[in-house]
């Protein structure tokens, strides 16, 4: 997998947690450098852990499944694309709550992709450390970013952040599938 590729599938995946970090800062008075901060640990965090749990996960089963990994990778990136379309026409955001109550559950939901993500990750032997470290890094910064966004902006990129994303994903698995099949690439 190129720099590219993974960048694209990094800006993808973080896309939930810049719609829910731009929610964030669109709740509270004044986003400071702590509440972008907070947004981004919690967020870049997860991002970069959950994708490693499904590598591990994945890399158990890889070597059963090795002929429709390509298919594997492309129906969860298509459903997991898929989902993020749909929920950009949802127009509920999460309380301006930092703390970990509200933070915990809302980085575990916006990373759950990236558990099926880190599972492709298995099958396509990727790298994982770089890999994960890289979607990370890219979710911190948009997180930290959505927070201030949002609360100069408003909810007015939520849903087009979230239907971006899905789109990419879709994009990217579209591509996976036809690399293999040899139509691209």
């Amino acid at each position: 997998m190129s720099l590219w590729e993974l960048f694209v599938i990094a800006v993808g995946l973080s896309m939930d947690a810049f719609a829910v970090s731009i929610c964030k800062g669109l709740s509270v008075q004044r986003a400071g450098a702590k509440h972008c901060l907070i947004a981004g640990l919690y967020f870049g965090g997860f991002q970069a852990l959950m994708p490693l749990v499904g590598y591990l996960l994945g890399r158990q089963f890889a070597s059963l499944i090795t002929q429709f990994d390509h298919w594997i990778a492309f129906v969860l990136l298509a459903f997991i694309g898929f989902n993020m379309v749909r929920e950009s026409r949802q127009e509920e955001c999460p309380a301006g709550d930092f703390g970990p109550k509200s933070m915990l559950p809302l980085a575990v939901a916006t990373s759950i992709d990236a558990l099926a993500v880190g599972i492709t990750f298995a099958f396509l032997q990727v790298d994982i450390v770089p890999a994960v470290s890289f979607i990370g890094g890219v979710t911190f910064l948009l997180s930290f970013v959505g927070v201030k966004v949002g609360n100069v902006f408003g909810a007015k990129y939520k849903s087009r952040a979230e239907l971006c994303g899905g789109i990419v994903l879709i994009a990217m698995g579209t591509k996976i599938l036809l690399d293999h099949l040899g139509i691209w690439g």
